[in-house]
């Protein structure tokens, strides 16, 4: 082969083995025409109807940009935390989770979530745009590890066709509850038994009983924790009252103990009232044919206040910094478009904007909800929450369902709390 031949020969073999050599014909590299994104693995634990709502908001996200693809793992909430303290623990596990604010204390201790200032900065994230209690939160000095994503809490739902059946519905739609005190309330339930006796008059949720409780507990005025928070602060007439109540709608059959989906029972026109949760009211009204209302926890121990929590999405510390990018860009997507539909679960939004739009304001009993969400008592901040919660939660529980005398079954989980805060 002569010295041109060879030169040629090299030249062929450039152009059709080494892409990288052709450059010299078009004076352009050739770009694959979409770059693969960047995949985050999200964990998150809605079920139901809100996990309908989720799907929506993560579907959207992934079709309007192309750089981040958004896979979720949707975990049964009764394990949800467990696996995700394992997963912090070893260092493997999603890149973007779902926690309620109260907790946030023990990740954040153990430096198991990252601090978001600057990320949301280089993201163009706001907490200014999001509401004052939900923003305190997720507060540690000065430094804020989470996105908060709603306030939620209870309603008094209310069957209105079961209402007027018993005489006890007012000509705008709402129940005739002449006297917000407990005995004015048990008159009220006797009398849906006394005229609709076919259905439960009001369902509890038993199967999270230490929630139906607090609402009432906060209504009287009850703390948890001392304002120290170094001792229980449950074993008082307060909290005696309102066990006392919840024992009587039991014993009288004002409420079925034994109703373990107390949703249901009101979905499937079973029950007259319900203390359900705000998330559940997308999932309600959707249905035609139940005719329901939806009004505020009366005041019946005294005051407005109540129970309540908030989702955040965290970012484990764990993540590649590229994926920090990408977590962020999700979290506030979620918060400033996907709030939007967020609210049509029936959640409070925490961004103020989605909160004050039309496209909200206009979704029915949505005014309720936000002068309801006003007077709703976080939990105390203390990394030892989960455990007191459990510990609230099982001997509530037990409380109910053996029929121990609420002096005695407090006195007992105040020390159980006692040890839990000394440990």
């Amino acid at each position: 082969m002569t010295g041109i031949g060879r030169i040629l020969a090299v030249l062929l073999l450039c152009l059709f083995l080494l892409p990288g050599c052709s450059n010299f014909s078009s004076g352009e590299r050739n770009e694959p025409p979409n770059p693969v994104p960047v995949e985050l693995s999200f964990w998150n634990p809605f079920g139901g109807g809100e996990g309908e709502f989720v799907e929506q908001i993560i579907k959207n996200y992934n079709s309007t940009q192309n750089h981040v693809f958004v896979k979720q793992l949707r975990l049964e909430s009764n394990e949800y935390y467990a696996r995700l303290r394992i997963a912090l623990s070893l260092g493997k596990g999603p890149d973007v989770a779902v926690a309620h604010s109260d907790r946030l204390s023990p990740f954040v201790k153990a430096k198991q979530i990252l601090q978001l200032n600057a990320l949301a900065e280089q993201s163009g994230f706001d907490f200014k745009e999001i509401g004052e209690l939900n923003a305190q939160s997720v507060n540690y000095n000065g430094q804020y590890f989470a996105v908060p994503l709603d306030t939620h809490f209870h309603m008094l739902y209310y069957n209105k066709d079961i209402l007027s059946r018993a005489g006890l519905l007012n000509p705008d739609g709402t129940p005739k509850l002449e006297e917000n005190t407990p005995e004015g309330f048990i008159r009220f339930l006797r009398q849906i038994r006394s005229r609709v006796p076919e259905v439960q008059p009001l369902a509890i949720n038993t199967p999270y009983f230490q929630e139906s409780f607090l609402d009432l507990y906060y209504e009287a005025g009850g703390e948890l924790l001392s304002p120290d928070m170094k001792k229980a602060a449950i074993y008082n007439d307060k909290a005696v009252q309102v066990i006392t109540f919840y024992q009587q709608l039991f014993a009288e059959g004002l409420s079925d103990l034994k109703d373990k989906t107390p949703w249901d029972s009101f979905y499937n026109g079973q029950a007259g009232m319900w203390f359900g949760g705000v998330w559940e009211a997308g999932h309600h009204l959707a249905n035609k044919s139940l005719n329901i209302g939806i009004m505020p926890i009366p005041p019946i121990f005294g005051s407005s206040v109540h129970w309540g929590s908030s989702h955040t999405l965290i970012i484990p510390a764990y993540v590649s910094e590229q994926k920090q990018e990408s977590a962020m860009d999700f979290m506030k997507y979620f918060s400033e478009v996907g709030g939007t539909i967020w609210g049509q679960a029936g959640h409070i939004p925490a961004n103020h904007s989605v909160v004050q739009s039309a496209d909200y304001q206009e979704l029915p009993y949505r005014k309720q909800f936000i002068l309801s969400r006003d007077n709703v008592k976080f939990a105390p901040t203390t990394d030892k929450y989960s455990a007191l919660y459990t510990a609230i939660s099982e001997d509530l529980q037990n409380m109910m369902q053996n029929q121990i005398q609420p002096e005695e079954g407090l006195k007992a989980l105040n020390k159980r709390l006692d040890q839990i805060l000394e440990n």
